[in-house]
């Protein structure tokens, strides 16, 4: 079976809901994941938007996840797994799709990585670059899931 990542609150490519977004709750959305090689130890979640009018934008950054998890469950809390890096917001945790208005529709990306460490001994609220440099070298596989969502 290869590496794949879900979720129950959106189909692959489908529109995300409005809950899962800034004109709802705002709530992360449930993923799931399987299928990842033997040898993993650890997981890291990147969720971007490529389509933002200043260049790709961080939405989530979560890594550390052991290799027991395969779940996160909507509405993630900060600590409950893993360790949170920094949004494009500059927050911890999970930032919803918030495009500007009129911009049309963005898509979301859910990467999903398998990792070859137990830990890549970064703290919490590292950025993007930083989560990448300690990756490199130790990816495994990777598995993406997609959404889209337009601002009205």
């Amino acid at each position: 079976m290869a590496f794949q990542i879900f979720s129950s609150s959106f189909a692959d490519g489908g529109w995300i809901p409005d809950l899962n977004t800034c004109q709802g709750a705002d709530v992360s959305p449930s993923l799931e994941w399987m299928g990842e090689p033997p040898e993993t130890r650890s997981f890291a979640l990147i969720v971007d938007d490529p389509d933002a009018p200043g260049g790709t934008w961080d939405h989530w950054l979560l890594y550390d996840l052991g290799s027991k998890s395969h779940n996160l469950a909507q509405g993630y809390k900060i600590g409950s797994l893993g360790v949170s890096g920094k949004n494009s917001w500059g927050k911890p945790g999970y930032g919803g799709p918030c495009p500007p208005k009129g911009h049309g529709p963005h898509r979301y990306f859910f990467r999903i990585y398998a990792l070859d460490v137990n830990t890549l001994g970064l703290p919490a609220g590292a950025q993007r670059g930083e989560l990448e440099k300690k990756m490199k070298g130790h990816v495994l596989a990777e598995a993406q899931y997609m959404g889209r969502f337009e601002r009205k």
